[in-house]
C-alpha cells in the first residue's frame, strides 16, 4: 500500500510506541500536523515555545526512561530547539527531534524559513540526519530511535523536506536494525572487574563517586546492594544524586565546587576512587592536579571517549552502568574499613550543609527541607543557578522520589517545562519546579501550556531579585561590582550601585499577578511559618498550576564552595570566611 510520506511519520510513531509528542506547527511542518489530525493515540501537546517543547519532551524521557519526541517547523522552529537539543545531550537524554525543512530542490537557495538544519545540530547532538529520498524516510526515522536509546542515550534529529512529506511511497516499516559501524557495547569486560575487585579488596580508604549514568541505567537498586555488600561510602555528582538514597548511611553528599566537606574530603584522602558513569567535567574536580591524587582510579562509563578524557584513570571499564554493576556485586565483599567510615561521619557530623542565618530568616534550606517533609512520591525539577545549588543540597532522593536538572549544559529556563513533561508522563506523581526570578522568567510562557493540559503542579520561585549565582561570584571575587544581576534596575538608577540597602523600585514582574493572568492559584510567602501552609493549599489544587514566590534575602549564598582554581579540600565554609 502506497502512502505520503507523511501518513508514514504518523505510522512510524505508533510502531516505535509514541504516545505523547510535543510539537509547534508552521509551513514547512503543516502536512505532518495534517496527518496527525485525529489520531487517538497520540497526544498531541501544543507547548508556547520551541525551546520550552523540547525541555517537555527531555522532562518526559527523564521521567520515564522513554525516547522523547518533539515536532517543529524549519528555520526558526528547528534553531529555537538548539538550546533544549545541546541540554538534553549533554545529559545523554533520549530524545528524536523532527524538524520541517523546504523542498529538496530549494535547500541551499536561501528559501524562505530555511536554515542548514543539519549542520547547526551536528556537533550537539548524537546524530542528524535530512531525508533525502522518501524510500529511506522508515529507515531513517527507524534508526533514529534505536540511535537515541542504545549506549550512550542522546539527541537524534531528524529533519524532513516538505516534499519528502507529501511524496508517495511504500508503508513498510522495518522491524530489524542495520547501521554499519554503530556497534554500541553491549557487555562487560570480565578481566577489567576482576582487576579492579583485585584492587578494592586491598583498599583501607575506598569511595565509589557516582554520576548520572547510574541514574540513566535505572540502576540505583543495585547501587545501593553493592554499597551496602561493600560497606564503601558513597559520594555522587549532582546527576548521580539518587543513585543510593540521600537518607541511606553510606550516603556522604555531593562532590564538586559547591560540594559537602565531608564528600570533597574524602575524595581527596581516599586511596581507591571507583568511579561510574561521570565524566569528571570541571565542576567536580577542583584543581586536577590535586583531584583524588593518592588515589588508584577505576572507571567505569559506557562511553570509551570519557575515560581518561579528563582524570587518567588506572583501571578503564567500558560498559552501561547496569550491566557493570551487576558484574561486580558477583564478586564483591564486605571489606575491613570500619575506620575509614567512622573518619567520613565525623566530617559530615562536624561540617553538614546548612545555611548559618538568623533562625527567623526564611531560606532555601528550610522551603527544601519542608518538600522532603511533605512530599513523598514525587519528581522535583530545577532551573540553573542557587537555586538549583540549594536544591541538590538539601533535597532528599530516594526510589519515590526524582530530580530532574540540567547538570552538563546548565540551562536556565529548563525547570518550568521540564516540570510540565514530567507531569505529563507521571500524571499520579506529585511534581515541583524549584527556579530563581531570573530562570523562571525564560519559559515563563510555559504556564499556558500547563494551563491548557490541566496540571497542577507546584512551581516555587525564590526571589531574591538578583541572577544570585553570578551575582555571588561579584560578591566573593569581584569586589562586589553586581554588573547586570539586579533585576530591579532601571534606567534612572546608579549604575555603580554597590548598596544593596537602598531603596530599589518594585521588582518587575508582579509574579503573583503574572501567575494570576494564566489562571493559575499563586501565594507569595515571606515568612518561615507560611512555608507549609503554602504548600498545603498547593496540594488542595488539581486541576492547575500553583505558584508560590518565596521572598528570600538576597544576601544568601551557596556554600561550602571550592574558589576556582582551587583543589577540592580548599572550601569557603561559611560567609564569615569570604
Amino acid at each position: 500500500m502506497w502512502i505520503t510520506g507523511a501518513e508514514l511519520f504518523v505510522k512510524a510513531l505508533k510502531e516505535e510506541n509514541v504516545d505523547t509528542l510535543f510539537a509547534y506547527p508552521g509551513g514547512q511542518a503543516i502536512d505532518l500536523f495534517d496527518a496527525l489530525y485525529g489520531q487517538k493515540d497520540i497526544n498531541v501537546i501544543l507547548p508556547r515555545h520551541e525551546q520550552a517543547l523540547v525541555h517537555e519532551a527531555d522532562g518526559y524521557a527523564r521521567a520515564t526512561g522513554k525516547v522523547g519526541v518533539c515536532l517543529v517547523t524549519s528555520g526558526p522552529g528547528a534553531t529555537n530547539l538548539v538550546t533544549g537539543v545541546a541540554t538534553a545531550n549533554y545529559d545523554s537524554v533520549p530524545l528524536v527531534c523532527f524538524t520541517g525543512q523546504v523542498p529538496t530542490y530549494l535547500i541551499g537557495n536561501d528559501a524562505f524559513q530555511e536554515v542548514d538544519t543539519i549542520g547547526i545540530m551536528r556537533s550537539i547532538c548524537k546524530y542528524a540526519v535530512t531525508v533525502r529520498k522518501r524510500e529511506d524516510l522508515a529507515r531513517i526515522i527507524h534508526n533514529a530511535f534505536y540511535i537515541a536509546k542504545s549506549g550512550k542515550p542522546g539527541v537524534v534529529v531528524v529533519d524532513i523536506p516538505k516534499d519528502i512529506q507529501l511524496a508517495l511511497g511504500s508503508d513498510d516499516y522495518p522491524k530489524d536494525i542495520h547501521i554499519r559501524g554503530y556497534n554500541p557495547n553491549t557487555s562487560v569486560h570480565i578481566g577489567q572487574v576482576n582487576k579492579a575487585m583485585e584492587i578494592l579488596s586491598k583498599s583501607k580508604k575506598p569511595v565509589f563517586l557516582i554520576g548520572g549514568g547510574v541514574n540513566i541505567a535505572h540502576a540505583n537498586e543495585e547501587m545501593t546492594k553493592l554499597a551496602e555488600i561493600t560497606g564503601i561510602p558513597v559520594i555522587t555528582t549532582i546527576m548521580g544524586k539518587g543513585a543510593i538514597p540521600t537518607t541511606h548511611e553510606l550516603y556522604i553528599g555531593n562532590i564538586g565546587i559547591h560540594g559537602s566537606y565531608a564528600a570533597n574530603t574524602a575524595i581527596s584522602n581516599c586511596d581507591v576512587l571507583f568511579s561510574i558513569g561521570t565524566r569528571f567535567n570541571d565542576r567536580i574536580t577542583g584543581k586536577i592536579e590535586e583531584f583524588a591524587k593518592n588515589a588508584t582510579i577505576i572507571h567505569v562509563d559506557i562511553d570509551p571517549a570519557a575515560i581518561s578524557k579528563n582524570i587518567s584513570v588506572d583501571i578503564p571499564i567500558v560498559a552501561d552502568a547496569k550491566i557493570a554493576i551487576e558484574a561486580i556485586i558477583k564478586k564483591a565483599k564486605k571489606l575491613n574499613i570500619e575506620d575509614w567510615q567512622k573518619e567520613i561521619k565525623s566530617w559530615k557530623e562536624n561540617y553538614p550543609i546548612k545555611m548559618s542565618y538568623e533562625s527567623n530568616i526564611l531560606t532555601p534550606e528550610y522551603i527544601i527541607k519542608t518538600i522532603n517533609k511533605m512530599y513523598k512520591n514525587a519528581i522535583i525539577t530545577t532551573d540553573v543557578g542557587q537555586n538549583q545549588l540549594w536544591t541538590t543540597q538539601f533535597i532528599d532522593i530516594d526510589n519515590n522520589k526524582r530530580l530532574l536538572t540540567s547538570g552538563g549544559l546548565g540551562t536556565m529556563g529548563y525547570g518550568l517545562p521540564a516540570a510540565i513533561g514530567a507531569k505529563i508522563a507521571c500524571p499520579n506523581k506529585d511534581v515541583i519546579s524549584i527556579s530563581g526570578d531570573g530562570g523562571i522568567q525564560m519559559n515563563i510562557q510555559e504556564l499556558a501550556t500547563a494551563i491548557c493540559q490541566e496540571l497542577p503542579i507546584v512551581v516555587c520561585i525564590l526571589n531574591n531579585g538578583y541572577l544570585g549565582n553570578v551575582r555571588q561570584w561579584q560578591e566573593m571575587f569581584y569586589n562586589k561590582r553586581y554588573s547586570s544581576t539586579c533585576l530591579k534596575y532601571r534606567k534612572s538608577c546608579d549604575k555603580n550601585c554597590k548598596n544593596k540597602d537602598k531603596c530599589c523600585p518594585e521588582y518587575t514582574p508582579n509574579f503573583i499577578k503574572l501567575a494570576e493572568s494564566y489562571g493559575c492559584q499563586a501565594i507569595r510567602v515571606y515568612e518561615k511559618s507560611e512555608v507549609e501552609k503554602a504548600f498545603k493549599i498547593a496540594k488542595k489544587n488539581k486541576k492547575s498550576p500553583t505558584i508560590i514566590e518565596f521572598i528570600i534575602d538576597d544576601s544568601l549564598n551557596v556554600l561550602p564552595m571550592v574558589p576556582p582554581g582551587n583543589p577540592l579540600e580548599d572550601m569557603i565554609l561559611d560567609k564569615e570566611e569570604n
